[in-house]
């Protein structure tokens, strides 16, 4: 089990690792949790899978376990700028504009998004492994960029499980339950530079 990092300009250099992402992201997502978003039979893709995001995935003897998506709230592409700042605005049908926090502008904020990991990831111990090299690769990304905070959309249940395992997150923003999957969420935040010490500390 190993970390990937990469942009739209280097996928190619991991083979077909991202279009593997993207099935993942299309099982959990799609056939999981029913959620109304951009696919087709195999893929999940966005608009957010543009080329100002970086890519942190897990791969295992040629197979995608796991991965994330990260993207400065700097970023504008086309009509969109990042997910927390369209939901914000009203942009995005799927999330409630009240409940998210003002929209931050900032190279040295960064979103993490479509964070997912494979339902074959049985053993507790093996998911809490593939949950931390994507994090810890998220965090080698906008690090690397000069970024000081990470921002994500998180269920409240993946809030405590980072929790757990060491990473500094905050619940900001209200709670909200998703009417597709029935999940309660939250936006939540991370210092970089405290998370870059808890790794250190690992």
């Amino acid at each position: 089990m190993r970390n990937i990092t990469f942009d739209l300009s280097s996928l190619h250099e991991h083979g077909s690792a991202f279009f593997n992402y993207l099935k993942l992201r299309k099982r959990f997502f799609v056939d999981q949790l029913q959620w109304d978003v951009p696919h087709n039979e195999s893929y999940e893709m966005d608009q957010y899978d543009n080329p100002l995001a970086w890519y942190s995935l897990v791969v295992s003897n040629g197979a995608v376990l796991g991965g994330a998506r990260v993207m400065a709230t700097s970023s504008q592409w086309g009509n969109h700028s990042y997910m927390m700042r369209d939901a914000s605005e009203g942009k995005l049908d799927s999330i409630p504009s009240d409940v998210m926090p003002s929209g931050v502008v900032s190279p040295y904020v960064w979103e993490m998004t479509r964070l997912v990991m494979s339902d074959g990831l049985v053993n507790p111990g093996d998911r809490r492994r593939c949950l931390q090299l994507i994090c810890d690769g998220c965090i080698d990304i906008v690090q690397s960029q000069g970024c000081c905070e990470l921002r994500a959309m998180s269920s409240l249940s993946m809030l405590r499980v980072l929790r757990q395992v060491g990473y500094p997150v905050d619940r900001v923003g209200e709670v909200w339950q998703d009417p597709s999957d029935g999940r309660r969420y939250s936006a939540m935040k991370m210092d970089i530079a405290q998370a870059s010490h808890a790794i250190a500390a690992e």
